[in-house]
């Protein structure tokens, strides 16, 4: 059974960043990445979307998803902290007994396109007590692997996923 995280924890530690050019409009960048069903596509570790609030991206709407790999995928949630809409999503990741983390996501426009900026901290349980300078490392790999794999969608993707008023038609 997955816990909400406490919204904010870790907000004043000091984040790993990674950022990234991507050669789209912003809105369109912030679209992408604001879209839950899309977390697996684009985010390293994420394997699994199984319910996403309808309030998403609101502040404290929930995205409850798997990380890992089958059978030994943990379910568990992610809550949305902040956002303003086509500039900034913050995020608390949860993968329990792994622990929580703070994500900060930040689109911003770049010359003809735009530059993402994803800042990461450990932020409670094992996650945080065992930060150290090989996991920072780690993260920030892993953080510029996810915003690669972002971009990729972004640029290549010829339509978004959800049409207006979809939801609408449950």
């Amino acid at each position: 059974m997955s816990h909400t995280p406490k919204l904010g924890r870790g907000k004043d530690r000091p984040r790993t960043e990674v950022s990234l050019h991507f050669d789209a409009d912003p809105d369109r960048v912030f679209d992408a990445m604001s879209d839950a069903w899309l977390l697996p596509v684009w985010v390293v570790g994420a394997t699994h979307i199984r319910d996403v609030d309808d309030n998403w991206p609101a502040p404290g709407s929930l995205v409850h998803h798997q990380v890992g790999a089958w059978p030994l995928a943990i379910s568990d949630v992610t809550a949305v902290v902040e956002c303003e809409p086509k500039r900034r999503l913050v995020l608390q990741g949860r993968a329990w007994p792994f622990g929580e983390v703070y994500i900060e996501l930040l689109v911003e426009p770049d010359g003809d396109g735009a530059r993402v900026t994803m800042g990461e901290a450990p932020s409670y349980g094992a996650a945080r007590v065992l930060d150290n300078p090989v996991q920072r490392w780690l993260l920030a790999a892993r953080n510029r692997e996810s915003l690669q794999r972002l971009r990729s969608v972004v640029e290549n993707r010829r339509e978004i996923s959800v049409r207006p008023g979809r939801a609408a038609q449950r």
